[in-house]
């Protein structure tokens, strides 16, 4: 069609409809298609990259101007554009998915199928689906930036405060990034490092210092005037229980042989048996309590007027409230001094970190069921107790004891 036989706007938009769709042709290559329904829009035919001929969609009429229609189809004869074949759009489409912070998180949690029980996967999933994916599931993750995450952690601590939560989410994405820095998609984890910026203190029951100052405090507790409380106190720093746990302990959930303390559903707080591995300190300390109690219990800590019963639950708040800590440091705060480091030296076994802090769901087996992870925790547990006597120095029980 020669130039002055090629129609205008006007002419274009004055095409009826047909029985059957048509195209009318416009400069080479360059048809209107007018569908039975009316609507109109632009085809180029041309050859693509594979030299077949293909038809490439400009665009609906007049949303696409005749201007606009003949420029896109002198810039694809020209060279200047590129025709996407569609397995070419299908690959990028996957190259662009697999981009998305959300692909990186399923490809981490793909990992944990064969490590996770069932329903703590479904669990987690659940969690990573609302409080991550929602946010940033659909953005680049080599785009999400350090301070991004800083602003999203500290903002979840100070609106939802859900603390122990938050924990595991940030393990989660730190994990995810050293899953892409294996695999040589990204130079570094944009999240190392980011506990040291959050809010140190969770406001609420649990009060607890920061690990540096724990030298201090246990020099403290040795020397603490009751040595039955201030092996308890230490108990509680190696063994990380709830406080109203080892207040009711008693010597016979202890098996010296297997190095376990088997803690009764009566005293748990989800009802559920419950076993700690015992590490090298923790027997010494329990030894030296046995050695030095004055009056048959049943309990590790009597009570002053009755050996029938256990100690307050005030006593140890008590105690490290005498040794200057009222506000800064209770009993339940030795959980998370104990979670936060092990979380940061194990990134890779947050659910065995789970059970040894005794944070499980009605329905899954007794933690002293191997399959509750006991003989990983025996390690983390050793780990724990070796971290303490490296930092604060070993309890020497050859010194006589100030009453």
């Amino acid at each position: 069609m020669s130039k002055n036989k090629l129609l205008t706007d006007v002419a274009y938009a004055a095409l009826k409809a047909k029985d059957k769709e048509y195209r009318k042709a416009d400069i080479p290559g360059l048809y209107m298609k007018v569908q039975t329904s009316g609507k109109k829009s632009w085809q180029l035919r041309l050859k693509n990259n594979e030299g077949k001929w293909t038809w490439v969609g400009l665009g609906s009429y007049p949303e696409v101007s005749v201007k606009a229609a003949r420029s896109q189809a002198f810039k694809y004869q020209s060279g200047e554009l590129q025709i996407v074949t569609r397995s070419e759009r299908i690959k990028q489409a996957q190259h662009d998915e697999s981009e998305l912070f959300e692909y990186l998180m399923r490809d981490w949690i793909d990992t944990k199928k064969n490590t996770w029980e069932l329903a703590t996967f479904k669990k987690e999933v659940q969690s990573i689906e609302k409080h991550l994916l929602p946010v940033f599931g659909k953005r680049k993750y080599k785009d999400i930036t350090s301070g991004e995450w800083l602003e999203f952690f500290q903002k979840k601590q100070r609106v939802n405060k859900t603390f122990n939560r938050i924990e595991k989410l940030i393990s989660y994405c730190r994990n995810a990034y050293d899953l892409a820095v294996f695999k040589d998609e990204i130079k570094y984890n944009p999240l190392i490092g980011i506990q040291k910026f959050l809010d140190k203190t969770n406001p609420g029951s649990m009060k607890y210092i920061h690990i540096k100052e724990l030298p201090e405090m246990v020099e403290k507790i040795r020397e603490y005037r009751s040595e039955e409380i201030s092996i308890g106190l230490e108990l509680l720093i190696h063994m990380f229980p709830r406080p109203g746990e080892l207040r009711q302990a008693k010597w016979e959930q202890f098996d010296f042989e297997e190095r376990v303390w088997i803690r009764p559903s009566s005293i748990m707080k989800r009802r559920i048996e419950h076993g700690i591995p015992l590490s090298d300190q923790v027997i010494n300390l329990l030894t030296r309590l046995k050695s030095i109690s004055k009056r048959e219990s049943d309990y590790l800590f009597p009570a002053r007027d009755s050996v029938n019963k256990s100690i307050s639950n005030l006593t140890f708040n008590a105690a490290l409230n005498r040794l200057g800590y009222f506000g800064k440091q209770n009993p339940h705060g030795f959980r998370h001094i104990a979670s936060t480091k092990l979380n940061d030296k194990f990134s890779d076994r947050s659910q065995v970190i789970e059970s040894a802090l005794a944070h499980v769901k009605t329905g899954v087996k007794a933690a002293y069921d191997k399959g509750a992870h006991l003989e990983e925790r025996f390690e983390i547990m050793q780990y724990w107790s070796d971290y303490l006597d490296q930092i604060c120095g070993s309890r020497d029980f050859s010194k006589a004891h100030v009453s």
